[in-house]
């Protein structure tokens, strides 16, 4: 595994992609952000769920786009969606109405409790960064069913204390999340571009349980803010297949193309 590419290898956010896609089970209901959960969520409808229904936060719900979306207000996710409905109707009745099974997020910061930001970079009144902001994020993450988060991992990213918290996953720990009242499970899986990681029984804090081939835990370890632990068994990754990395190349070839960034 590199970050150049060939035929018969494959890149680390390729595989942080594939990991991701393969977690999404045909049939269910998916709540996608935009960047690399849309891009996640699109192989594995093209791939091994056919049948998972993406909901974007602007109301298209079963979208299919041809390409990957700019944004949620790209046309091809109401063009392509088995119908589109208002934005309150996504979150008060699908999202509040606990039909979600899976929240796909990003995030610009995540802690070791699976707290998100993606509001700034630095102080609040002064930041360093300001982020896209908050959007259906917070929503998605107190009420979907479970969560999943993919990001690209480094110690910028995987911090110790956030700047902002914008998304609340499980708080400081334990049952943070019923005292709070969150009806969601949280936060279920964290797939990045090194490992996956899961929360811990009880005390819910993000452990390592799967490194991608050719990680070392030391590399994980860098990366990290805080000191990581690893489940007492921790698997490697299966690498993507070569249809899985067909698919995910000519899905983004083809998005170059549409978006006008590559040319025939």
């Amino acid at each position: 595994m590199s970050d150049s590419m060939s035929d018969t290898q494959y890149t680390t956010s390729e595989m942080m992609t594939v990991a991701a896609a393969r977690m999404l089970a045909d049939r269910a209901v998916c709540f996608v952000g935009i960047g690399l959960p849309s891009t996640a969520a699109n192989l594995a409808r093209l791939t091994h769920a056919p049948d998972l229904v993406l909901i974007y936060e602007s109301g298209p719900i079963g979208a299919k786009p041809a390409v990957l979306p700019l944004s949620i207000g790209d046309g091809d996710l109401a063009e392509t969606a088995d119908t589109v409905v208002s934005t309150s109707e996504i979150f008060r009745y699908w999202l509040q109405g606990e039909r979600i099974d899976i929240g796909f997020l990003s995030a610009a910061q995540i802690d070791r409790f699976g707290n998100l930001n993606t509001t700034v970079i630095g102080d609040y009144n002064h930041p360093h960064t300001r982020l896209p902001g908050a959007g259906g994020a917070p929503e998605i993450a107190g009420a979907a069913r479970q969560v999943f988060i993919l990001l690209k991992q480094s110690s910028r990213a995987f911090v110790e204390r956030l700047d902002f918290v914008t998304s609340v996953g499980y708080g400081d720990g334990g049952d943070a999340r019923a005292r709070l009242g969150l009806s969601g499970r949280g936060p279920t899986a964290i797939i990045t571009d090194l490992c996956m990681m899961e929360p811990e029984d009880i005390t819910n804090e993000l452990i390592v349980t799967h490194l991608h081939p050719g990680v070392t835990r030391n590399q994980v370890r860098e990366t990290i803010g805080w000191p990581v632990r690893f489940a007492a068994t921790v698997e490697t990754t299966t690498p993507p297949s070569e249809q899985e990395l067909a698919t995910l190349r000519d899905l983004q070839r083809r998005t170059a193309l549409a978006h006008g960034t590559q040319h025939e």
